[in-house]
């Protein structure tokens, strides 16, 4: 068991936010990446699509999503997924952060993850 602790101190910007990523991580043999993501009151994320799978989770604060164009509240407890190809940032209008976890995937990570396992278990 590990447990790994959010460092504030030390967020890297990327996609026009702040955030840690999950990876490297040694111990962690996952199918997945992720990212503790945070936006400042009145910022927002770069648009941006890509081929992975996507799912963020909002743990703290509120904001719009806005994918492919559309508006999306997007508040503290919600889960969404989005899919490959689809563009999308968030948006803060407000004064305190916004904070989610997004964790992403494709098939090259999932076959990579099935090799490292089936070593693990020879």
């Amino acid at each position: 068991m590990e447990i790994r602790r959010l460092d504030r101190a030390n967020l890297t910007p990327a996609y026009g936010i702040l955030g840690e990523r999950l990876q490297p991580w040694d111990a962690l043999n996952a199918p997945f990446e992720g990212a503790w993501c945070v936006i400042s009151g009145g910022g927002e994320s770069t648009p941006h699509s890509h081929h992975e799978y996507e799912i963020f989770i909002a743990m703290a604060g509120r904001s719009t999503l806005v994918v492919d164009g559309t508006d999306h509240e997007f508040i503290a407890g919600d889960i969404v997924r989005l899919p490959p190809g689809c563009t999308h940032k968030v948006v803060n209008n407000h004064q305190e952060d916004f904070e989610y976890y997004g964790i992403w995937w494709d098939t090259d990570m999932s076959d990579a993850f099935l090799a490292r396992h089936q070593k693990e278990k020879a």
